[in-house]
């Protein structure tokens, strides 16, 4: 490893013959050399799933075993749909999930008269609007094999549709070990 870094650091620090520059570049190939990137990107799928908010932390632990290798890193989520979407909550009070429900159902509707998008059912435009309001997209921290949640909080695919196909998501790990 470090002859394929040493190249690259002298070209960056441009002087070979400074003392003290040679002592930071044994250091830093030192370092290098004792550092293991992990970089996966995987498609995985979740559903089908009846609609409302379900947690599924304990899904990206099965299907992505390799978060309990990471000293340090980042895992995104990117859910490759308009009628779902992703989110970090509370996940100690299922009540919270019904509430989550009962709100977005009230805060956009179903047949309401000004959506024109309805050949999908009354359900659909709700739901890319609901999408849209929650987002498609989560990074969560990981430190020590763990995702870096709070104590209470989870990750939930928020289902906004009445029937739906199971639902995509790309999860890129990136880290340390």
């Amino acid at each position: 490893m470090e002859k394929k870094f040493q190249g690259i650091l002298l070209l960056l620090f441009k002087s070979q013959h400074d003392l003290l520059l040679k002592r930071n570049l044994k250091f830093i190939l030192l370092v290098l050399d004792h550092l293991t990137m992990t970089s996966i990107n995987r498609t995985i799928h979740i559903g089908p799933l009846k609609r409302g908010f379900h947690l599924i932390t304990p899904d990206v632990y099965e299907k992505l075993p390799e978060i309990s290798s990471i000293k340090t890193g980042i895992l995104s989520v990117f859910m490759k749909h308009t009628s779902a979407s992703l989110s970090i909550n509370e996940n100690a009070d299922p009540t919270v999930l019904n509430d989550f429900e009962n709100f977005f159902n009230e805060f956009v509707p179903e047949n309401s008269m000004y959506f024109k998008h309805t050949l999908e059912g009354p359900d659909d435009m709700p739901a890319h609007i609901k999408s849209s309001i929650l987002g498609n997209h989560l990074q969560i921290p990981i430190t020590n094999g763990q995702l870096n949640l709070g104590t209470w909080q989870g990750l939930y695919l928020c289902e906004h549709r009445n029937s739906s196909t199971a639902r995509e998501l790309v999860v890129t790990l990136l880290g340390l070990e």
